[in-house]
């Protein structure tokens, strides 16, 4: 259908007693002349998390029952002390909160982390909406257009995101399921150090993968990044989540790096708060969080509500986690001694946060992903992960991986792995 834009070039305007002239070029045309969109909106990728939702949410009008283990959406319920903190929420007034985040929380934060043997001050605490938020705010404030972050692969695959939104480029050291994704030899990184190289960035315990950093590993970043004088980004997430009687070892540990390290932290998955959008950005280094700081106050402040839920949230007895941290173990034993004992699959046993990276035969994880969704079905049931190729930088990585979350109840988990071995059995692009 044609439509009509009329386009003033130039307008002529001709004041003669009370009569107006305008001049106008009236052109018909048969497509709308849009705009060009930014090149970093082109660059910027759909999520592998979420861009298969659609087929989902088909899948379900047709009546399929669909297992979400793609997104890290913990079916675990929220605690209680945190939800009547919200519900009883007195001020007539929501006010905006200090830029840095609500004082009183940050002090609360202080007590939590020296419970972790972490020693700061509420001065080294920026609170954003969400650990996304504080993401942004490190690489804003710690790198330029241009500059180089390294990051081990598979990443999170929002890192990515974060890094063209912030104009920094990411440079991928690849880890091997061979090692169950440990961290790569140190001479990896080094052959990619370039003089744009600002930072480093890691997830302990892992997303995708599951793994743990162990001391002797951070130890060996840690005298990289002194050499070199970079940043060292941790994001520590999934802290509370250890299995196997392994301890969590934070990058705030090492010493010697005060003006080096900036950690990452959230109550999404600590809670199982994720709608709650609160995270942090925790630094020493007194220059890097005057900084940041200025970026906090440009988006002015975080969310109340999420700030009053993560206070009240601080007080959740250890009771809580030794509840969820059994019941997370029951799911990953689960999820990989059913994967290990499909034909050609392969499954590292992690020893954090609640992922996987699996090594399934199959071409493609995208098309096997979306297939899942659009013409597969067992008893009228289906599963949804998230295709590996968006938690690798380099191109073709990925391609017979998926992540999967073990965040549903065991029963749920059982009759997904089901589904994917009945799946696997029919897939046209099976290897």
């Amino acid at each position: 259908m044609s439509r009509v834009f009329y386009f003033i070039k130039p307008i002529e305007i001709k004041r003669k007693k009370l009569n107006l002239r305008i001049l106008v070029n009236c052109v018909t045309i048969n497509k709308t002349i849009m705009p060009n969109i930014s090149e970093k909106g082109k660059r910027m990728p759909a999520s592998p998390i979420r861009k298969l939702v659609p087929y989902a949410e088909a899948a379900k009008k047709r009546g399929i029952k669909v297992y979400h283990l793609n997104i890290g959406q913990p079916d675990i319920e929220t605690p209680e002390i945190a939800l009547n903190a919200v519900r009883n929420f007195s001020s007539k007034v929501v006010e905006y909160s200090h830029s840095a985040g609500i004082l009183s929380y940050r002090e609360k934060l202080v007590d939590y982390y020296k419970k972790n043997n972490i020693h700061i001050t509420a001065d080294d605490i920026i609170i954003g909406a969400g650990a996304s938020e504080a993401i942004l705010f490190a690489m804003n404030s710690c790198m330029d257009p241009g500059d180089e972050i390294i990051i081990p692969e598979p990443f999170y695959a929002n890192y990515n995101s974060f890094a063209i939104n912030a104009g920094v480029n990411v440079v991928p050291i690849p880890s091997s399921i061979e090692t169950g994704f440990a961290l790569p030899p140190i001479a990896d990184f080094e052959k990619v150090i370039t003089p744009k190289t600002k930072a480093i960035i890691i997830c302990n315990p892992n997303n995708p993968t599951g793994y743990l950093y162990s001391k002797e590993e951070l130890n060996i970043l840690k005298e990289l990044v002194i050499k070199y004088d970079l940043f060292l980004f941790a994001d520590e997430v999934y802290r509370e989540f250890c299995y196997d009687g392994k301890k969590h070892f934070s990058v705030m540990h090492l010493e010697g790096l005060e003006n080096h390290v900036v950690l990452i932290d959230s109550v999404s998955k600590r809670y199982s708060a994720c709608g709650v959008r609160i995270g942090a950005m925790i630094s020493k280094n007194k220059e890097l969080m005057a900084t940041a700081i200025k970026f906090a106050q440009a988006r002015l402040s975080p969310p109340t509500f999420g700030q009053v839920a993560a206070e009240a949230a601080i007080d959740t007895p250890p009771s809580y986690f030794e509840k969820v941290i059994k019941e997370y173990i029951a799911r990953r034993d689960v999820v990989v001694k059913s994967l290990n004992k499909i034909e050609g699959a392969y499954c590292p046993n992690p020893s954090g946060a609640f992922y996987v990276v699996a090594q399934l035969p199959i071409d493609d994880s995208d098309r096997f992903c979306q297939w899942l969704l659009e013409d597969f079905s067992f008893k009228n049931q289906t599963v949804m992960f998230a295709p590996a190729t968006g938690f690798y930088a380099t191109k073709g990585k990925g391609k017979n991986e998926v992540r999967i979350s073990y965040v549903l109840n065991v029963e749920d988990l059982k009759n997904s792995m089901i589904c994917l071995e009945e799946a696997l059995k029919v897939y046209p692009g099976k290897i």
